[in-house]
């Protein structure tokens, strides 16, 4: 079976050639495994480490950063991207301090409920941190799964068939099934690739149904994320970057983005700021979350 070699061949490779991060370092812990993991969503590795270790740094557990305020996560999240994570992850610590007495749940279900933590984050940490045995699957995972599997170029959208097609793929052992987690994400990130595949050095290359078809390069029809440049997001972070600058000091609203070149984005960039809770207004003036 196709599933079954694909574990036989990918967990001795991810064990002898997988890149030293600080996530899987040996005692690295479920904390330090739950803020690189909000950090690392749509966040290039490259970017994150510097960024997460600086993190851990200043707040070792939940309940450092639980004592600190939302101000200082954003302000520390810098130009990380899609701050409103920082907010979560905050919010989240204050939850597993008030409910879960500082300790990061290994429960899937008790992960889930906390602020920010969807599917994917609540099993990677149950299965990184603590070794549990679930399906973990991101985009590089998918694109495996589509290739090696179904001889497809690209995956389809996310859905929650992909933890039931995973799990199929997954060893028996707790420990094996956790490798095999990481092996698949680690294949799709540096051999597997969406542009630009390294076949002729991948491990499953004689088992890849991608690859006996040919090759066939089809159409991405995934949604594509507008462009970053002229965006609202721009806006919005150029609206944080000006209030980070300036904190702990408000600044007034009519300050913000007075060269921007559509007045309506600017308006809907602040709107949408005060809407994330990632700024507070105080009278004609405005400040990051205090609360």
């Amino acid at each position: 079976m196709r599933s079954r070699r694909l574990a036989d061949v990918l967990v001795p490779w991810y064990r002898q050639t997988a890149r030293e991060l600080p996530w899987r370092r040996s005692g690295f812990g479920a904390w330090g495994t739950l803020v690189s993991e909000f950090m690392l969503q749509q966040t290039p590795v490259a970017r994150v480490i510097p960024m997460l270790e600086a993190w851990l740094e200043r707040w070792p557990t939940p309940d450092a950063l639980a004592g600190a305020s939302p101000a200082e996560a954003v302000t520390q999240w810098a130009n990380l991207g899609y701050p409103r994570r920082a907010l979560w992850l905050h919010r989240a610590a204050v939850e597993i301090r008030d409910r879960h007495d500082g300790v990061v749940p290994r429960d899937v279900d008790e992960l889930l409920s906390l602020t920010g933590v969807g599917d994917y984050t609540a099993r990677a940490v149950a299965v990184f941190a603590y070794g549990d045995r679930h399906p973990v699957v991101d985009t590089n995972s998918r694109r495996v799964i589509a290739r090696a599997i179904h001889g497809r170029t690209h995956p389809d959208a996310a859905h929650r068939r992909d933890l039931d097609e995973m799990s199929g793929l997954l060893p028996h052992a707790d420990i094996d099934a956790a490798v095999m987690n990481a092996a698949m994400m680690e294949l799709g990130q540096v051999v597997c690739t969406a542009r630009s595949p390294r076949c002729d050095v991948c491990p499953v290359r004689d088992m890849c149904a991608w690859v006996a078809a040919g090759s066939p390069w089809t159409a991405d029809t995934r949604r594509k994320q507008a462009r970053y440049e002229g965006s609202d997001r721009q806006a919005r972070g150029l609206v944080l970057k000006a209030l980070r600058d300036a904190a702990p000091d408000p600044l007034p609203e009519e300050a913000l983005l007075t060269s921007w070149h559509d007045p309506r984005q600017r308006d809907r960039a602040l709107a949408s700021l005060y809407d994330d809770g990632l700024i507070e207004p105080d009278g004609d003036l405005v400040h990051l979350p205090r609360r």
